[in-house]
This record gives C-alpha cells, structure tokens and sequence, in this order.
C-alpha cells in the first residue's frame, strides 16, 4: 500500500504538514510531543511492539541518569514534573575503595543532583504523552526497509510481511546508532561519518533490596573504580540497585565458571558479593553475554529540506558522562529554539540545525570518551580529588569566574563545546596559580631558614625579587 502523507503546496502552515519520525524510542517519543505541540501532523514509526503492551522489555541499560539539560527539554512540552517524581536523586558518587571504604565526592553545589530514572517506565511515559496529542499516530511493528532521497518516500516493511510505502515533508530520524535512515546519507557526497567501538563491554546485574530497604545508601551512584575497569550501580523505585560491569572483552572472557566469577569478584569487588549474592551473581553473570559500546560521530545532521538526525542516530556517546539522552532531548530543544527563530521553514531550520549542534555533539562524545578513564582511574588518585576540592572552593568564592567542567555539562546548558573551551582555559590558570603557591610557599621557606628571626631589614621589593628568581618560569 502507499499513502502520500506529504502536503506539495511550499506554503502549507504546520496544521497540515507531515513530519515522519522514525524511532519510537526516548528520543523519537520525546521529538513527537513537539512537533504536535506545534500543530503537525506527526507519524511515528518504530520497528518494535509497542512497550507498553509487551511483557518483556528487550533492549538497553535499564537506568540512566537525567539531568538539567534533559529536565529542560521536558519541560517544554510538560512532562518534566512527570518524570522527576520517578526518578531517585543522587547528589554524590559513592566511591567504594578495595578495602572496602566508601567516600563520597559531591557532583555540584548543595541541592544539586542528578536523577536515576527507568529507561522503560520514561519511553513509556513519553508514548502515551505523545498520543496525548490528536494529530499524533503511533505506528509499532513498522520497519524500515529504505528510504529515497530525491521523493521522501519511505518503504516499511510491516509484521505479516506486507510492505508499506509512506510519504511525508519532513523525515526526523530517531532510529539509534545503527539508524537505518543514516544509510542514505552514507551514499551522499561530503557526508562524514565514524564509528568506533571501545575494547570494553558492560554487564548488567541486580542488588536486591534487603529486607524490604535498599542494600546500600540509595542517594547515590556507587561506583568502584579498578583502573583498567570499574563497575557502578544506580538505585531504582523498587529498592533494587542496577549494577553495571564495565570491563574488557578479554576480561570478561576469561571468566568462563561461577567459581570464577565469586573469585574474581573476591579479588576486586569483595563488599558486593554479599549485597548481590553469591549464587545470584554466578546464576546472572552468564545469563546474558557483556554488550559492546559504540561512539558515532557524523556530519551534516540534515539532508536538504527532508530530513534531519537526532539522538543516537545523529551521535551515539558512550555511557560515561551520563549525557546521552540529555544531549538527546537536548536536539530536540535546539531544533525547537531554531524553528522558532527561523518561523519553521525546513530549508533554513536544517542547516542551522547542522550548523549548532554538531560542535556540541561532536564536544559530547569526546567528553564521555574522556570521562571513561577518569571514572575507572583518575577518581583512585589523590592528585584527581585535590583538583576537584579546589575547583569546587573556587567556585564557591567565584561561582561565575571558575565553574567546574562537571558542574556546566550536568547543571546548566552552556554549549558542549564551549564548556570544553572554558574547561581547558581554567585548567591551565588554575595549574599556573598552584604552581605560583607551590613556588612561593618554597620560596618563603627559604628565606625563613636563611634569615631566622632576626631577620635583617629586607624590603618588601627585595623579598619579591628573591621570590621571583626562584619561581620555575611558565
């Protein structure tokens, strides 16, 4: 069957314009509320059952960690309060030591946290808000096949076998790193594209509460950093913590037996075995095998005036910056700011769109990469939290000079890249100014065991000069 949901007439107002969004994930959901918000007709296509309906939820993490950026974007179409009062804040890492100490380091000022939500409970939410909206139609069980680049036309493939050709003005692909909509770019010309998969995968495991109450202290994101790898947990409604392993592929191969398993946990994550238990943790370490993560970075995000990528299939991150969906639900945002500004004319929107976020994305996916080595090796050295106690005081006496790199990414919505430029401009003065104590607290010694007491008059000028000489240039 075909349908033509496309409107030829270039003057047509949104009220009988077609956006198509292919992905019904948080991404796509999320994109569906605004374009209706803004009079369009909207058809979402998403190749799975509808989640709501199914009994098992098959696909990733379980939690994820919503913070400002996201809070935003759900605001905007009302669903912030909604989802904020299922979510469980965290306002520190709980750093869980080999000998068994936890010590927590604060994510941002007091009252700032982060929120654990459930990922199904949230695409749920985000579904039924979107066919809130009578313009809106969900279509599950909709796979697409292929697309055309000159006509719009899309080919879905649907449950009995039966193909679907669909039309619309405009094609919002939200069909995750692996967007079967991103295959077409891939033939057009200047079209960038990378894909890199970390040599770790992760593991997901349940902490069960005990008697009734979480196991351990649920305002947290616990985590146990090892260097080479590490595992976190985030709490849930339920009072069950999620436990994620993170470790390389040869790592995990290597552990092929239970008794593996309770060892290999004794020797590095001691203070989980018995929150986790034993035969649970071998029973569940093999139910399913450790899953690989990927980084994708393409660019332009648009393709003339038909269609545009958001989410995953624009940039999938890994996990370790807690900003994927937050930079996810923040597209949807920027692209909302943008239609605004351009009075929803697709052939200005796409490219300014392209234009805005791909440094931003791009800056994201760098980060996370970053903040991998820092989460598993940096938070164990002492020199890491001197540096994050002196930015936080810095920021306490000059909250608008220095702002820590965490606190801009995760509280408030400066663009990713120029968080990273500020980042590294901070970085550096504040390294110069420890190095100028450092050089004046020797310098003062010195002096102090070269002219005791009775010192003899010295200037302030002389002193300085002193000082000065033995400073180590920069």
């Amino acid at each position: 069957t075909t349908m033509d949901y496309s409107t030829n007439d270039s003057k047509s107002t949104s009220k009988n314009k077609v956006v198509a969004v292919v992905g019904g994930g948080l991404v796509g959901a999320l994109n569906a509320c605004y374009f209706a918000k803004r009079g369009f007709q909207v058809e979402v296509f998403e190749s799975r059952e509808d989640i709501r309906q199914a009994k098992i939820v098959k696909g990733r993490s379980i939690n994820l960690a919503l913070s400002h950026r996201g809070r935003q974007a759900l605001k905007q179409v009302g669903m912030e309060d909604t989802i904020v009062s299922k979510g469980i804040p965290m306002h520190s890492r709980m750093i869980h030591s080999l000998n068994g100490t936890q010590s927590p380091i604060p994510y941002g000022k007091k009252g700032q946290y982060i929120l654990s939500v459930d990922r199904a409970n949230l695409n749920k939410e985000l579904l039924s808000a979107a066919e809130t909206y009578s313009t809106t139609k969900l279509n599950f069980a909709h796979k697409l096949l292929n697309w055309s680049t000159e006509t719009g036309a899309m080919t879905f493939l649907r449950a009995a076998g039966a193909k679907e050709e669909i039309q619309a003005d405009l094609i919002v692909g939200c069909d995750g790193a692996f967007s079967a909509i991103r295959k077409q770019f891939l033939r057009q010309s200047r079209f960038n594209f990378s894909q890199t998969y970390i040599p770790h995968g992760y593991l997901e495991l349940t902490m069960p509460p005990i008697n009734g109450e979480f196991a351990m202290k649920p305002n947290y994101l616990h985590i146990w950093p090892r260097n080479t790898f590490m595992m976190i947990a985030l709490p849930n409604l339920d009072k069950t913590f999620t436990c994620t392993l993170f470790m390389p592929f040869d790592e995990f191969e290597n552990v092929t037996t239970g008794d593996q398993v309770i060892e290999f946990f004794q020797k590095y994550f001691p203070d989980a075995i018995p929150l986790i238990g034993a035969d649970a943790l071998k029973r569940d370490y093999f139910h399913l095998p450790a899953q690989a993560m990927v980084s994708v970075k393409c660019s332009p995000y648009h393709l003339s005036d038909k269609c545009v990528l958001m989410g995953d299939a624009a940039h999938a991150v890994v996990p370790f910056y807690g900003q994927g969906m937050n930079a996810g639900f923040e597209d949807c945002l920027v692209f909302n700011e943008i239609m605004d500004q351009l009075n929803e004319d697709f052939s200005a929107v796409l490219p300014e769109y392209t234009r805005v976020r791909v440094p931003d994305d791009h800056a994201i996916a760098d980060l996370a990469m970053y903040n991998y080595v820092e989460m598993r090796s940096h938070v164990n050295s002492k020199w890491f939290l001197f540096r994050k106690y002196v930015d936080n005081f810095l920021h306490m006496i000059m909250p608008r000079t220095v702002i820590p790199l965490y606190t801009m990414v995760t509280f408030t919505r400066t663009r990713y890249h120029e968080a990273v430029k500020r980042w590294h401009w901070q970085d550096k003065v504040i390294n110069q100014g420890l190095l100028c104590v450092a050089a004046s607290v020797v310098g003062g010694s010195y002096l102090l065991v070269r002219y005791p007491p009775n010192m003899p008059n010295i200037s302030i000028e002389q002193l300085w000069t002193r000082l000065q000489a033995l400073k180590s240039p920069f």
